[in-house]
């Protein structure tokens, strides 16, 4: 016989729990959940790779999850062109995140505005140079120039550095309010703890005599402050308002970098941080 039952109708007389029967609503949102958390998980294996854990094991345990799980998401990472394996080495960061890190430049203004300024600083000058902007408590390396000397910074564009032991952050910290500064001072001391390769800071007095000498010169000066052996001169970029928006900073190497050139190149620096400013509406007062 026919059997002629709704779809619906429950097979049993027991009465059906609505806590029991998932929802579209529900099982959609599990669904998003999951799927969010995959995303992250992606993500933050690709950060595991930029920072140059690039084997199925240092990464697994760096983000926590199985190895079969990393393989998988490794694989998928590799087909899409975001990653690239090769045999013996590792993974390295593909094709794919090359034309996006490269769109992305492209697609902010002040970095496409600055490019032509940073290349001239580099060729007049023969040092790196360096563009900034403000991210919470730490500067964000927007573009980087390499100089004419040979010299290759360990910087490099996408890196957070501590604001106030950095040249560029120091020309960022210029334009806020001096009630600041003690806090991001304080966040710097905390970054450098245990790290031999960090020299530290001066007492917060000295550092706050410096800072407001800086501000009134328009310039600031990073004495081995953040890397030992490496010296900055740096200064802040304005925009129409007459806000900081980036830090523009030259770095070398000891050598090249004594406290006379360092004297010579600062009116230099600022004249093209100043440049810059100009291109972005600033006028001096």
């Amino acid at each position: 016989m026919k059997n002629t039952m709704h779809p619906l109708t429950p097979t049993s007389d027991r009465p059906v729990n609505d806590a029991e029967a998932p929802t579209g609503g529900a099982a959609e949102g599990r669904s998003t959940a999951s799927g969010t958390q995959t995303l992250l998980r992606g993500l933050a294996l690709l950060e595991c790779v930029a920072e140059g854990v690039n084997d199925v094991r240092g990464i697994a345990a760096r983000l926590g999850t199985p190895r079969s799980t990393t393989h998988r998401m490794l694989g998928s990472l590799v087909q899409e062109g975001y990653l690239h394996h090769i045999p013996y080495r590792g993974y390295l960061l593909g094709p794919k995140l090359l034309f996006l890190g490269q769109r992305a430049l492209e697609q902010r203004p002040l970095a496409a505005l600055a490019r032509p300024h940073l290349e001239a600083l580099a060729q007049q000058t023969g040092d790196t140079v360096h563009l900034g902007s403000v991210e919470g408590d730490e500067v964000f390396y927007l573009d980087k120039v390499s100089g004419t000397k040979g010299l290759e910074m360990r910087s490099r564009i996408g890196q957070r550095m501590p604001l106030a032991s950095t040249g560029v952050g120091k020309a960022l910290m210029l334009g806020m309010d001096e009630t600041r500064w003690e806090a991001l001072y304080r966040r710097a001391e905390e970054a450098r703890q245990g790290r031999e390769d960090k020299p530290p800071l001066r007492p917060w007095t000295l550092y706050l005599e410096e800072m407001r000498r800086y501000r009134a010169q328009g310039v600031v000066l990073d004495l081995e402050e953040n890397e030992l052996g490496i010296r900055c001169v740096g200064a802040p970029v304005r925009d129409i308002s007459g806000q900081v928006v980036a830090g523009l900073s030259v770095a070398s190497a000891l050598p090249w970098m004594p406290e006379e050139r360092m004297a010579r190149l600062a009116p230099v620096v600022r004249q093209r941080a100043e440049a810059l400013s100009k291109e972005l509406g600033w006028k001096p007062s």
